[in-house]
């Protein structure tokens, strides 16, 4: 079931976030930063097992621009159409606010690119460079992600 997370998911949200960045997938995000961008969350929870299964975070970056962020799935779960839902749902949320640009910058291309969305130049997304990206250690020499936008 997809649902928007809850405070009591965040400790699960920072642990599922620590794992999926120890492994290179996604950036590592603080727990004062996940309570703080928790209604940012959407997350996919097995109501047979009542365990999350995934996360996905839909960011605001500016008015005319949204950023899926933090998409993980649960190794078990992965391959059952999960992340795809996660996604949705994140844009979803970005039509209903009014934004029909979104983007991410992401190291699996090709899933994106299934769900509508066309690799860009990363300097095109000159708001999200100075949100963050510039405090990235990756940032600018070593970012190995794709940056990746869709018109919706």
């Amino acid at each position: 079931m997809l649902r928007k997370a809850r405070v009591g998911d965040v400790k699960t949200i920072h642990r599922m976030i620590n794992l999926s960045s120890g492994k290179g997938e996604i950036l590592p995000r603080s727990l004062m930063d996940i309570y703080g961008s928790l209604r940012d969350f959407f997350i996919y929870f097995d109501e047979k097992e009542k365990v999350v299964a995934g996360i996905c975070a839909m960011n605001i970056i500016w008015e005319n621009l949204a950023e899926i962020r933090s998409l993980y799935v649960e190794e078990t779960y992965r391959k059952q159409g999960i992340a795809r839902k996660l996604v949705e749902g994140c844009i979803s949320e970005a039509i209903t606010l009014g934004f029909y640009r979104m983007f991410t910058l992401t190291n699996r291309p090709e899933f994106f690119k299934r769900l509508g969305f066309k690799e860009v130049d990363r300097s095109s997304l000159s708001e999200k460079i100075w949100s963050d990206c510039f405090r990235c250690s990756k940032y600018p020499d070593y970012c190995d992600e794709v940056a990746m936008i869709v018109e919706l």
